[in-house]
């Protein structure tokens, strides 16, 4: 479990650093051009890293790809989150301040507990909805104008249609999340740049210079494309809600950084949507779920150590290397411990 928050949190510090820097981009890229930009560094980014990793390690073990129906719960997530939402979120920021966007970023934990609770069935306690609560408070606070709701900026509304549309990914992805995590990432750059790219070329815009292409490129691999493959391997240890509440402390990394940048100014408001969200964000960071549970059998591939729940024999020509790849068995088991909704742990309640 420990891993698990580490990966979710330094995704999300990733993430949240990243958004401020592509509002800078904006003054010179349109949106379209910039998602398509910044997916392609992470996809061609990630790639590289794949190729490389198998370069310097030919003895590796397999990389453990999506299975049968997997395919298409992944390009869902492809669409919905590598299409969509980087658009909905770039045009968002346009019509926003960076700090205001970066914590407006904290109701994409928010939609991705409700589908995982209500559409895939995750569990959850009152402390883990109170905390989704507090979050959504601060949501309102964040996006709150003097002339009410009807006067609500533009720009926010996108940029919470962008995180409905990462919610879905996040529980799609959840689907698919014992795959190599490096390279459910890539693909999903490398498609969501082709669309976004076409899209923009089809609509007449052009590319920008060198000097921004590189830093689009280098802001889609570390925000993008590091941190989504260490999300999706949060995933894999958390679940969708969990993972989500964790790495909603990106927009906190965010707005301290787009603090730094001309024009952003400490508002009442910003510091108590800020208060409302941590305190959401810290409920989640103290929860603690044990009880009995089953262990059904089944069988599956993906990255592991011989754990408690990884007890199987191999064939005679494995060198003893961890952690490794390949299709294996769970047998039925009945036991109790702090868990997550994790890989091994997604049982009714």
């Amino acid at each position: 479990m420990a891993s698990g928050i580490v990966y979710a949190l330094t995704a999300a510090i990733l993430f949240g650093v990243s958004t401020p820097l592509a509002k800078v981009l904006l003054g010179t890229v349109p949106p379209l051009v910039l998602a398509g930009l910044l997916y392609a560094g992470s996809g061609v980014g990630l790639l590289l890293l794949l190729i490389v990793s198998r370069g310097l390690n030919p003895h590796k073990s397999t990389i453990a790809l999506p299975r049968h129906r997997e395919w298409l719960w992944l390009g869902g997530a492809i669409l919905s989150g590598g299409v969509i939402a980087p658009v909905a979120l770039l045009y968002g920021l346009v019509a926003s301040s960076a700090s205001s966007a970066s914590l407006m970023l904290n109701l994409e934990a928010v939609f991705t507990a409700v589908l995982a609770w209500f559409l895939f069935k995750e569990n959850f306690d009152r402390r883990i909805a109170l905390g989704m609560l507090l979050i959504v408070a601060g949501g309102f606070v964040l996006t709150w104008s003097p002339q009410g709701i009807g006067a609500v900026q533009s720009g926010s509304l996108l940029i919470a249609a962008a995180c409905l549309c990462w919610a879905l990914d996040n529980n799609l992805t959840r689907r698919v999340s014992a795959a190599d995590p490096a390279l459910l990432a890539a693909l999903k750059g490398l498609v969501a740049a082709l669309v976004n790219l076409g899209l923009a070329v089809s609509l007449g815009y052009d590319l920008p210079n060198l000097a921004t292409l590189a830093g689009a490129a280098v802001i889609g691999f570390i925000g993008y494309g590091i941190s989504l493959m260490l999300f999706v391997l949060a995933l894999r240890h958390l679940g969708s809600a969990r993972t989500g509440a964790y790495f909603s402390v990106a927009p906190f990394f965010g707005a301290l950084v787009a603090l730094l940048l001309p024009g952003e100014v400490i508002t009442t408001q910003l510091v108590g949507a800020g208060l409302l969200m941590a305190t959401g964000v810290w409920l989640h960071l103290t929860e603690r779920h044990e009880h009995l549970h089953t262990h059904e059998y089944g069988e599956h591939a993906h990255a592991h150590w011989h754990d408690e729940h990884h007890r199987h024999a191999h064939a005679d020509d494995w060198d003893g290397r961890e952690p490794h790849t390949h299709s294996h068995e769970h047998l039925p088991l009945v036991h109790s411990h702090p868990h997550y909704p994790d890989l091994h742990h997604r049982h009714p309640h």
